[in-house]
């Protein structure tokens, strides 16, 4: 038997999460509800009150209500969850959260979710869910369930969907998670241009006994690995693919914003580094591209995404941000530049192929890198077996010592 929090703001929507909590302990578990609301009083009675939440993050809810600044309230009422929330995990007082809501409510419960660790179970039903979700989730797995009709009373719609969520909480909590052999892990990044070096790699580095998780290079994904990393819980960094960065510098739509490829200097990780796929800026369907780009150089990669060109004075600005990235590593680091290709389509006959723009990218990388950062120059593409090998042997020399 679990206990599982029940958060929400419930001097608007009580009556819902008292629902989901009927229902999770008609499942056998034990539920914990925890109001967030800061307006009228609760409409049903919480397990822990507002003013509860408020007085262990130290929070004068009285003075914020007097003000009746709606946006104060939620702010502080996210930052007191949080806090709540991550103290009651770390003390194994639940085993799960599940919320409902709308604007404020999701804003307040998916802060709290944000502050507990990868793995714990988390559910969020909104109403926000069809739209841009991401600095809600944040780096974060939470399941973002769609509510479809407001969370607004029960009614037909919503009594099905709320059971469902119910369900879905109580599903994640009782499901044992198998054990394994714990290995030492590596975090690496790739994109579809660099697939066949990082499987390659991962292959060589699993052999030699760790375990390496891969994130997309998505944005999403360059954050969440920063964010691991952060964590300690990663041994060695693969960074083969830093093309987030491209679209940070030229306004692409999967940047990972401007700390990506600064974790492994904060905690002292060993990494390689590579400027995989910094010949490239994503878009989205051709009509979405700004319009100050219309004369560059395009590739469509699919229906849904557009890929431009870097220019020679993009990848001397390019290399200058990696170097300096680099430069603020404490634990072994290598760079390696793979000097026929970038990318698949950046090689000799691809679309993407711009021998003075890697050139301008692979110049200004040595130049700023500070001295004593081994780089290895190797006459290949990014995708060859050897430089592969190289990528993997040279994180694998930093593991071993």
């Amino acid at each position: 038997m679990a206990t599982i929090a029940v958060i929400g703001t419930l001097d608007t929507k009580g009556p819902e999460h008292a629902y989901v909590a009927e229902l999770i302990r008609q499942r056998g578990h034990q539920t914990l509800l925890i109001d967030t609301g800061s307006g009228t009083p609760p409409t049903v009675d919480p397990d822990i009150t507002r003013e509860e939440i408020a007085a262990a993050a130290g929070i004068d809810l009285a003075g914020i209500q007097a003000r009746q600044d709606r946006g104060e309230a939620v702010t502080a009422m996210a930052e007191a969850s949080a806090k709540v929330l991550a103290n009651f995990a770390s003390k194994s007082l639940i085993q799960g959260v599940i919320s409902l809501g709308g604007g404020g409510g999701t804003a307040i419960s998916t802060s709290a979710m944000r502050a507990l660790p990868i793995g714990f179970p988390k559910v969020m039903v909104s109403t926000l869910t069809a739209g841009n979700i991401a600095p809600y989730v944040g780096t974060k797995d939470i399941v973002m369930m769609p509510s479809i009709v407001d969370v607004s009373g029960l009614n037909r719609i919503s009594r099905t969907l709320l059971a469902r969520a119910a369900g879905a909480i109580c599903g994640m909590v009782e499901m044992e998670i198998p054990t394994t052999e714990d290995k030492p892990l590596i975090a690496a990044s790739m994109f579809g241009n660099t697939t066949e070096c990082v499987n390659a790699a991962k292959a060589i580095l699993e052999n030699a006994g760790y375990e390496v998780l891969v994130f997309a290079a998505t944005g999403t994904g360059g954050r969440i690995m920063e964010s691991l990393i952060e964590s300690g819980l990663i041994t060695g960094v693969l960074d083969i693919t830093t093309t987030e960065w491209a679209d940070e510098l030229v306004g692409g739509v999967l940047n990972a914003g401007p700390h990506r490829l600064e974790a492994a200097g904060k905690t002292g990780t060993p990494a390689i580094v590579t400027p995989g796929c910094l010949d490239m800026v994503n878009f989205g369907e051709p009509a979405s591209i700004p319009e100050k780009f219309k004369d560059r150089l395009f590739y469509q990669h699919n229906p849904q995404v557009t890929l431009m060109r870097t220019t020679p004075e993009e990848c001397t600005e390019l290399g200058r941000i990696l170097a300096e990235k680099v430069n603020s590593y404490t634990a072994p680091v290598t760079v390696l530049l793979p000097l026929r290709a970038i990318s698949v389509i950046s090689a000799p006959g691809k679309p993407f192929h711009d021998a003075a723009a890697d050139e301008a990218l692979f110049t200004a990388i040595k130049k700023h890198l500070r001295p004593g950062i081994p780089v290895q120059e190797l006459d290949c593409e990014i995708n060859a077996p050897e430089f592969a090998e190289a990528c993997a042997q040279a994180l694998l020399s930093y593991l071993s010592k």
